[in-house]
């Protein structure tokens, strides 16, 4: 259990946490396509795309999720695991590496630095497990500025790929 400075407070996650995951991933598509932006996502709830439900509950159960609470409510969801997804076009490591494969935060509480607490903590865990490095694939399109939060938040780009007319973009940050 972690509380940072803004009061957010990052527990571990499970599969209670599926119905407020997925109200955050159906509410972060909203906030995406009322800005212009239905490439990232697309335009349908996450919770009614095919496969939608059950790769956030094998997230929630498979792997290692932490989920970030303002006075005890979630406001954000990360998963880490040990490597990319099998469905993404990108080498593994070659080292052993800690993994985001989901990172989420309820718009509504844009600007308190979810996604950057979350990150610190993946840091830490990362750093905990033994492991230097910890990496991420995100969307690139959009003028970039989901690249740009995770270089503000200490990750350097290492490389491209592209899924169909998606464009990906892959960082890293060495922790130890």
């Amino acid at each position: 259990m972690n509380d940072t400075t803004c009061g957010i407070r990052i527990r571990p996650g499970g599969p209670a946490d599926v119905a407020a995951t997925l109200d955050m991933l159906d509410g972060a598509i909203v906030w995406m396509n009322a800005r212009g932006n239905t490439e990232q996502w697309g335009t349908t709830p996450y919770s009614r795309k095919p496969g939608g439900v059950e790769r956030v509950e094998r997230y929630l159960t498979d792997n290692d999720p932490f989920v970030a609470e303002l006075d005890g409510t979630p406001v954000g969801t990360m998963v880490l695991d040990s490597g990319p997804s099998p469905q993404m076009p990108i080498a593994p490591a070659g080292e052993p590496e800690r993994y985001v494969r989901l990172l989420v935060s309820d718009r509504r509480h844009a600007g308190r630095g979810v996604g950057a607490a979350l990150l610190a903590h993946a840091v830490e865990e990362t750093r905990r497990a033994g492991v230097d490095l910890l990496r991420v694939d995100c969307w690139a399109g959009g003028g970039g500025e989901l690249v740009a939060f995770y270089r503000r938040n200490g990750f350097t780009p290492t490389g491209t790929f592209q899924v169909g007319t998606w464009p990906g973009q892959l960082l890293a940050l060495r922790v130890g």
